[in-house]
């Protein structure tokens, strides 16, 4: 599966890397509904980081469709509801 990050680029991860990135999305949305910035970001960043440690850097020179896209760790807590409000399995697909 190819993961894109906003601002950053895209990463190709197994499926059982990417199930654990589900683990992230109760946080994001707990984040999101207490409106806490700076929670939202911590875990961002850390959702983040599990996508660089685990993924393979798609190649510039490759193109590939990204089967999801995740916002920066810069994203708002507007960003984020907004982004959310666009789907029922939050930012992670079950």
């Amino acid at each position: 599966m190819i993961v894109r990050i906003l601002n950053e680029g895209q990463f190709r991860l197994s499926e059982e890397a990417l199930a654990s990135l589900n683990s992230f999305d109760d946080a994001v949305e707990q984040a999101v509904n207490a409106e806490d910035q700076e929670a939202l970001t911590a875990v961002l960043q850390a959702l983040l980081d599990d996508v660089r440690a685990h993924g393979e850097i798609v190649p510039d020179d490759e193109l590939a469709d990204s089967d999801l896209i995740l916002p920066d760790s810069e994203a708002t807590v507007a960003d984020v509801r907004e982004w959310l409000s666009d789907t029922e399995d939050g930012l992670i697909p079950d």
